[in-house]
């Protein structure tokens, strides 16, 4: 499966302050998010949602209910605000990033790593669009499987014939005819820019579908209704991602194959 990642994230992004203590109040007073547990861990005093206890400033375990929107207080939609998303990661990276917890003690350390951890996990994937709605479907369908990798119903019969060129190819000696190899090699790639092209309309057609999503969840329909409604886009999404996923995986093959 063709795995899209992320560039590595610069620990510029990290900057390091004198004013730890107050520059921590400061965020935790402006933002919320859902914690562990309703009592600090550390002096029992009650815990509403700060990430650091009001009374002995330790830092406090995200909840493991915590969603990637809600960790950026954003709601569930495809289309976002990538600028705003940066900010909060940033703000958030200031709060929970371990090199703030270094001279602390082992709760607080493991506790940073683990908030840190899943900050970073929650920006890569919410940053990409492929990812973004992936994680969505498994978010709000909780019994559809993983995307899989199907080839497009249209596309059997021309990718069936793809396999057998593929194979064909690989299967010429060093000493072949040239001019077959060359011509074999010219159509292998034809065909992969055919497919480039077909992953294009594949991820046109998935954006009108982000529009879809995010139009139904700005409505105040009838629950049920809407659920239906926005079962239906999800179901199409996860076809379009699954077709998607099979053109990626054979145009890298392509690439392999001819070099």
């Amino acid at each position: 499966m063709v795995q899209l990642t992320m560039p590595e994230l610069s620990e510029d992004l990290f900057p390091m302050t004198t004013h730890h203590h107050h520059h921590h109040e400061a965020v935790a007073g402006s933002r919320e998010l859902p914690m562990a547990r309703s009592m600090c861990w550390h002096c029992q005093s009650e815990v509403t949602g700060e990430y650091l206890c009001g009374q002995c400033v330790k830092v406090q375990p995200l909840s493991k209910e915590l969603d990637y929107f809600a960790c950026f207080k954003i709601p569930r939609l495809l289309n976002i605000d990538e600028q705003q998303l940066e900010q909060t990661y940033h703000e958030l990276s200031r709060t929970f990033h371990p090199d703030f917890y270094s001279t602390k003690d082992e709760s607080e350390k493991t506790i940073s790593l683990g908030n840190s951890a899943f900050l970073n996990s929650a920006y890569r994937t919410l940053k990409d669009p492929i990812q973004r709605v992936e994680y969505l479907i498994r978010l709000e369908a909780g019994a559809v499987k993983d995307i899989r990798s199907n080839p497009p119903a249209d596309l059997f019969e021309e990718i069936l014939e793809l396999q057998e060129d593929m194979e064909s190819f690989r299967n010429l000696s060093s000493d072949a005819d040239s001019t077959e190899q060359a011509n074999l090699r010219q159509k292998l790639q034809r065909e992969r820019e055919h497919l480039e092209a077909r992953q294009a309309e594949m991820e046109k057609a998935l954006r009108a579908k982000y529009h879809e999503w995010d139009t139904l969840q700005s409505q105040n329909a009838d629950p049920g209704e809407a659920r239906d409604q926005k079962n239906a886009v999800l179901r199409s999404m996860q076809e379009i991602l699954s077709n998607r996923t099979y053109i990626c995986n054979m145009v890298s093959e392509l690439f392999e194959t001819t070099g």
